[in-house]
Parts: structure tokens; sequence; C-alpha cells
């Protein structure tokens, strides 16, 4: 693997890491099999950082901290921890995304740094994030990490992505409590330029996070509700269940209707 990452062969190097067993990890006590284990996963962040897989990079500074090394050192612990929650604020928002989210959340971990606690937090509430206000309460800690440092193009692109982030949490926050409202407006609460709202919004609607409509001449976006698949099921069944009770019921009046027929003849 390091090898392969050393020649840039990025994709031998995915091939070679799926053939690793991570079980091969688990015994805490053989310090040679720790150290091995760090070293594998220094060298599975470095291909997720190239990849751009920020949900991965989560779940490999997670499965550090579970090393006595970086356990048992706070520096150590907080920093790995840190990491964990920026990437995972970094990923686009999906099922897997939400529900890792909500674990990190009660990581009892967490509560050691509580400023990347309440960052985490902001993505979880249904309300408006202000990404100048998040700004001026976030930004000089964020950006004296490696993951947000203004010195390197990685760490500015991750900044911009955070951005991102921001306004694709606020649509979907609009989504919920919206059934329609002006492109005007939108690009207001998200502070962009009405274009820039536009293509964020078709971005999510393509890629299933919301289910919107809009109306370019009257410059309207109209928000429709989406079901989970269960939920569809129940409410197709529920509708069956109510056609079949009809229909029962109409069979019953038409043979009602037969029998005073023939009783009046």
């Amino acid at each position: 693997m390091r090898l392969c990452l050393a020649k840039q062969d990025f994709m031998r190097t995915q091939i070679i890491a799926k053939k690793i067993n991570v079980k091969f990890f688990t015994d805490e006590n053989d310090e040679e099999t720790q150290a091995l284990k760090l070293k594998y996963y220094d060298l599975m962040m470095e291909l997720a950082r190239h990849e751009g897989w920020h949900l991965e990079l989560c779940r490999h500074n997670r499965a550090v901290l579970e090393t006595p090394a970086i356990r048992d050192d706070s520096e150590k612990r907080h920093t790995a921890l840190s990491r964990a929650v920026l990437y995972l604020v970094l990923a686009p928002h999906e099922p897997e995304q939400a529900d890792l989210t909500h674990r990190l959340l009660a990581d009892k971990l967490l509560d050691e740094i509580p400023t990347y606690k309440e960052l985490l937090r902001l993505f979880v509430n249904p309300e408006l994030i202000k990404w100048s206000g998040l700004c001026e309460i976030y930004e000089r800690d964020l950006r004296s990490t490696e993951v947000f440092s203004s010195s390197t193009e990685e760490g500015r692109k991750r900044w911009a992505d955070l951005r991102n982030r921001v306004v694709e949490h606020n649509i979907r926050i609009m989504a919920k409590y919206y059934t329609k409202i002006t492109l005007t407006r939108m690009a207001e609460l998200l502070d962009l330029p009405t274009e820039e709202t536009e293509a964020c919004l078709c971005n999510l609607v393509e890629t299933g996070v919301i289910s919107a409509r809009t109306d370019r001449p009257a410059g309207v976006v109209r928000f429709t509700g989406t079901q989970e698949p269960a939920a569809l099921l129940d409410a197709w069944a529920a509708s069956l269940s109510k056609l079949m009770g009809l229909v029962n019921h109409t069979t019953h009046l038409i043979h009602q209707e037969e029998m005073l027929a023939v009783a009046q003849s």
C-alpha cells in the first residue's frame, strides 16, 4: 500500500486495502499489532484524503481511537476525535452519515471537546445555520487544524466544502418547514446569489436529498414531501383495505336490493 501510494497508483491501493482483514488488529495487548494498525489507518486516511472520502476519514479516525496508544494520550485522542467530527460534517447528507452523526454525538468522549460537539450539533438541530455566525464562533479554531488550514490548497477546498454543507443543511430545513418560497427569499436566507442558490437546489434534488420543483418564470420553489418506502407501502395497504371495504359494502347493498326486488315480485 505504501509503495502504491508513493507511486500515486490509488486504484491498486484500493484493491490491496480490500484484501486486509481489519479483525487482525483487534488484539490490544500486542504492541506490534497495534503499531501495524496505526500504519494501516494512516495509509487508508492518505488514500481517503486524495479521493475526498470524508465519511471514510471519519470512520478511520474513530477506528484509531480504539488503539491504546491513542486512547490513553489525551492530546492524540482529542486530535483524532476532532478530525472525526470535522470530516463527518464535511460528508454529504445521507442516511449513513446521519446515523453516524447521532452515534458520535452519543459518544461520551465528545464531551472532552465541547467546541466540536456544539459544531456537530448545529447540523442536527432543525434550525438554519448563519454562515457569518458560524465563522465568528468557530473559524479561528477550525482554521488552526490541518483539515481547514488556509496555508494548503486542500484546507481551502475543505473550507469551501464546509460552506456548501451549511447551504445544503439550510435548504433541507427550508424543505421541512416551507411548502413554497421565492428564489429571492431563499437566496436571502442562504446569503447566496440567486444563480448559486438555484444550482445548490438542483444538486440536492438530483441526489434525492429533497423533492422540489422550480417555477422559473414566477421565481417560486415548491417543496413536495417525500415518503419512506415503508410509509408508502403502509399508505397503499390502507388505501387497498379501504377500497375492499367499499366493494364489500356495495356488494351487500346490491344483494339487498335483489332480495327486495324478489320479495316485491
